[in-house]
């Protein structure tokens, strides 16, 4: 492929992420108004009897622990038992959700599990991210199309973010860069899966925007954020594209810098004093998605009722503070809504993607 070609397909493509950065506010503003307004027209007295949050239920992180995706589980969790139920407070310390890890294929093990073995089970959630969506696109999932499982519910947006060991010689993006110029040989990037996924995108953009050409650049594939953060810990590699979320689960002062997040504006949080990249002179923002999908043969009635549920959480003061805690920002959709955005989000990656050669 032509340096021009990989540079314009990169461009593209974050064209395609940055669509959920414009829904933001008006998501926002849904997440205000959507109490008792169901996800989908379907939603109806069947949701309504199975309200309640099951005694026993299972979400599947499609990576290691430690990362942004085991992040969303146990999100969805605290908010799900944080409800009230039948007019009783909520059960926060309950631990009615199973968390199981499926690391694998970027994803690929944990969705063709679900969908060729456990196609039907009604209690069942597995997390998804942009990142997963894109995956989706360039066909990294097998023959797999975004019509292959029920999306139930996106539970907030994250950005992307640049990080370093706490004894690096970095002390900016600048810094880095500089260095990356120079000596890209000198420096391993971890990032969550391989060539072509929104981490190695993330960097690459920001290599391409400072003038380097990304194919210069070293990465190492790891599953999830939390084994990235590890290894660079471990100094196994000096620099992690990841997310803000996961830098707030894995950064503290003494061991992990963050030179710079892909954001409009700083963020909340932990992260308040880091500045983005554009205060930095790199013109990049990657916004991701994360929610939960289930089987493909779930029944009707057993999928409105979940679409019920988040539809509740999303909607109360309780999640939107768990939600903040966790480092994510508000991005609100359930049922036929989010399968729409999915659906529209995975075509544009690939209508782009098989453009320039990066659909297998």
């Amino acid at each position: 492929m032509q340096r021009r070609t990989a540079l314009t397909v990169l461009t593209a493509l974050a064209a395609t992420a940055a669509a959920p950065a414009r829904a933001l506010a008006g998501a926002a503003a849904a997440a205000d108004n959507m109490a008792g307004a169901p996800g989908s027209a379907k939603a109806g007295a069947n949701a309504g009897a199975k309200a309640g949050v099951p005694e026993r239920f299972e979400c599947i992180v499609p990576s290691k622990p430690g990362g942004a995706m085991d992040l969303t589980c146990k999100l969805a969790r605290q908010g799900l038992l944080a409800m009230p139920q039948d007019g009783q407070p909520g059960q926060s310390g309950r631990q009615g959700m199973r968390i199981t890890y499926v690391p694998g294929g970027i994803g690929a093990v944990a969705w063709h599990q679900l969908v060729s073995q456990r196609r039907a089970e009604p209690d069942t959630l597995v997390v998804f991210s942009g990142g997963s969506l894109l995956n989706l696109a360039q066909g990294k999932f097998g023959k797999a199309t975004a019509t292959d499982v029920r999306w139930v519910a996106a539970l907030g947006a994250d950005y992307g973010m640049i990080a370093v060991r706490a004894d690096a010689p970095y002390k900016t993006l600048a810094d880095l860069l500089a260095v990356l110029k120079k000596h890209p040989e000198q420096v391993l990037i971890g990032v969550s899966g391989t060539i072509g996924s929104q981490d190695w995108l993330k960097m690459a953009l920001v290599a391409r925007a400072a003038g380097i050409d990304p194919k210069a650049l070293r990465f190492v594939a790891l599953e999830g954020g939390g084994e990235a953060f590890t290894a660079m810990h471990a100094n196994y590699v000096q620099v992690v594209s990841g997310d803000a979320s996961e830098a707030s689960l894995n950064a503290t002062p003494d061991k992990t810098r963050v030179l710079a997040v892909l954001s409009n504006e700083r963020l909340p949080g932990m992260l308040a004093r880091v500045p983005t990249a554009k205060e930095q002179g790199i013109d990049v923002v990657w916004p991701v998605i994360r929610g939960v999908w289930m089987g493909p043969h779930v029944a009707d009635s057993d999928y409105q009722a979940w679409v019920h549920r988040f539809d509740r959480m999303l909607a109360s003061r309780e999640f939107a503070q768990l939600r903040a805690a966790a480092g994510l920002y508000p991005f609100a959709l359930t049922g036929d809504a989010l399968t729409a955005h999915v659906r529209k989000a995975v075509d544009d990656y690939g209508k782009r993607a098989r453009e320039f050669g990066l659909v297998r």
